[in-house]
């Protein structure tokens, strides 16, 4: 593997993939210089040692025009850009005046905040972050520079459609809105669309999203402007290191108690249900709770298609169903400390250990040794598997939920300085499409990274062949270019356009920063920067597949302000049995072949 500079051996030469590129037109510059003086006036600002006013961050949003905030200028309301904040962001934000952002709590502490033990741990449901509730102030652990570029943004197109949210409030002379307000039962979302203008069916997820708070919260839009106040304490590389390695300390702790040292690993970052749902057997073990929940739940798309399964008419895939709907069943086992106790005994004596952890890195991590995992119990999509082998292994697989831009690099380099046997990284993450449709599953072969300047060219162990036999509601494309952006809201349209042109059609935020890992992993040097990589023959297996979660240039409705629901198991499930059917095949646990079993064999 060789960069440019040292004598590549790649036959191809990458295009100039930033706008910032001398062969950029002044269109494009101006388009990236919009990003780009974004991103500097807020790291600027949060190198003070006070706070500053969110408000001094409004017209540098603005004038980025991003993709994920068109109407970010307009007086009108972009609720699709609000929902993605309010997901992403805990409910106490809207009683909050102070946003303060550190890497770990004793330096709260030491800069004279109260210790967090006396305030409210609280959560926001689209973002893995520890938040803790001071009442006025939220206290904020962030793991890597990128949670920086994802909050920030966030809060600013938060308290953008807040206040005109408030604006429209301030004008309108509605008894039978305030009547509902004041109310149990909040308004319909016709009438919300009616009044206030906004997308009925944005409304629609509002409503849901802040469920029987709604009145409160919209009557706490109205009732005052939003003036946010953010401060961010410390920030330094060494402090995102050490926020890794006390995170990786957990993991290692659990290891050495499993007598799991010094095996052959493999390493995936995906999420924490679909790799163990497919080798446990756990929700099979309790599929008619899991039936009776469904039926409670009150979702009747859910009813409808479990109503079809059993008629024996779906169109879907029986275990994926069962995998997404199992979450009921979780939710209510894990209620309290005695269900809780008993979920993780079942997972370990099905073979698999989570791992818990109190650090800022908000990153759950799994481990797998292959010599406890019962062969019975497999999914059918995973092929015939040799048990006698399989008993003898002495690989494990470490599986994390994905997490978010760079800290991909700090934790695959720190797993990476500590295990001595690395066979394997394989990443499965979500993705916004250029040219697909969602939960369409793309394999790349050329990654950008923005963080770097540099792009890297794999030969990716993934290709289409893996993954569509077990797709059935979308599509698989490989021989694609993904590209590793900073963050979700610091692009526009321009910005897409460009990576259009050069081919670049899928946009992520993690596969780049893992590369810089891989690099390290692989050569001498510290990854490169602006430079092609060839990763032709590593002496890692490597592979990096993403499943389309929005699709931008469409204008489609985004996972941030949707959710791929039920039928995004599809596509999650497909990547996940090609990962571990690459992984058995490795350890030459796979006995007989199936060659891409059919789709009519698994149903």
């Amino acid at each position: 593997m060789q960069t440019q500079h040292q004598g590549a051996t790649a036959s191809v030469t990458p295009p100039a993939i930033a706008p910032t590129s001398l062969d950029a037109s002044p269109e494009e510059m101006a388009v990236a210089e919009a990003v780009s003086l974004y991103h500097r006036t807020y790291s600027t600002i949060l190198k003070s040692s006070g706070e500053t006013r969110l408000r001094v961050l409004e017209a540098s949003h603005k004038a980025m025009l991003s993709s994920l905030h068109p109407l970010a200028g307009s007086p009108d309301l972009d609720l699709g850009a609000f929902l993605y904040a309010c997901r992403r962001l805990p409910w106490a934000i809207h009683r909050t005046r102070h946003v303060v952002m550190s890497q770990a709590a004793e330096i709260f502490h030491r800069q004279g905040y109260p210790d967090f033990d006396q305030w409210q741990e609280t959560s926001a449901p689209g973002r893995r972050r520890r938040w803790y509730d001071g009442g006025e102030t939220l206290g904020v652990l962030i793991a890597s520079p990128s949670d920086v570029d994802d909050l920030v943004p966030t809060l600013v197109a938060y308290q953008i459609e807040w206040n005109k949210i408030n604006a429209k409030l301030g004008k309108l002379e509605d008894e039978r809105l305030g009547q509902s307000l004041a109310g149990a039962t909040p308004p319909p979302a016709a009438d919300l669309h009616a009044l206030l203008t906004g997308r009925e069916d944005d409304w629609q997820q509002l409503l849901e999203l802040w469920g029987t708070s709604f009145g409160q919260t919209l009557s706490l839009v109205g009732g005052s402007r939003k003036s946010l106040r953010i401060r961010l304490l410390g920030g330094t590389q060494v402090g995102y290191a050490k926020v890794t390695r006390r995170w990786w300390q957990q993991v290692t702790g659990v290891v050495r108690s499993e007598n799991l040292l010094d095996r052959p690993v493999y390493f995936v970052s995906s999420n924490t249900h679909s790799l163990e749902n497919l080798v446990t057997g756990i929700p099979h073990a309790h599929e008619d709770e899991v039936k009776q929940l469904v039926r409670q739940s009150g979702l009747s798309y859910l009813v409808s298609e479990l109503d079809r399964f059993e008629a024996g008419d779906a169109e879907g895939n029986w275990n994926n169903f069962l995998y997404f709907a199992t979450r009921f069943y979780l939710n209510a086992a894990t209620a309290d400390a005695a269900g809780r106790a008993q979920l993780r005994k079942e997972q370990h004596q099905a073979g698999v250990v989570n791992v818990a952890n109190r650090t800022a890195m908000n990153v759950a991590a799994q481990l797998m040794p292959l010599n406890r995992l019962d062969p019975s119990r497999f999914d059918g999509r995973l092929g015939t598997v040799d048990h006698a082998a399989l008993a003898k292994s002495q690989a494990m697989v470490i599986n994390i939920d994905y997490p978010l831009g760079l800290a991909a690099y700090n934790i695959l380099r720190e797993i990476a300085e500590t295990i001595g046997d690395l066979k394997g990284v394989y990443i499965l993450g979500k993705a916004a499409s250029l040219n697909a449709d969602v939960g369409d599953v793309m394999i790349s072969n050329v990654i950008h990274d923005e963080h770097s300047g540099s792009t890297y060219w794999l030969d990716n162990v993934f290709d289409v062949s893996d993954i569509a036999p077990y797709l059935q509601f979308g599509s698989g494309l490989d021989n694609q270019r993904a590209v590793s952006v900073k963050g979700t809201f610091l692009q526009n349209r321009g910005y897409l356009d460009f990576y259009y042109r050069e081919a670049f059609t899928v946009v992520e935020m993690e596969a780049g920063p893992y590369c810089n890992a891989m690099f390290e992993i692989c050569e001498p040097d510290r990854y490169p920067m602006g430079q092609p990589v060839n990763f032709s023959k590593l002496p890692i297996d490597f592979g990096v597949i993403h499943y389309a979660s929005d699709t931008p240039l469409t204008q489609a409705r985004t996972l941030g302000a949707r959710g791929l629901s039920y039928y995004g198991m599809d596509s999650t499930y497909a990547a996940s049995v090609a990962i571990w059917r690459r992984i058995l095949s490795q350890e030459g646990l796979i006995a007989q072949d199936p060659a891409r079993v059919s789709l009519s064999a698994v149903d």
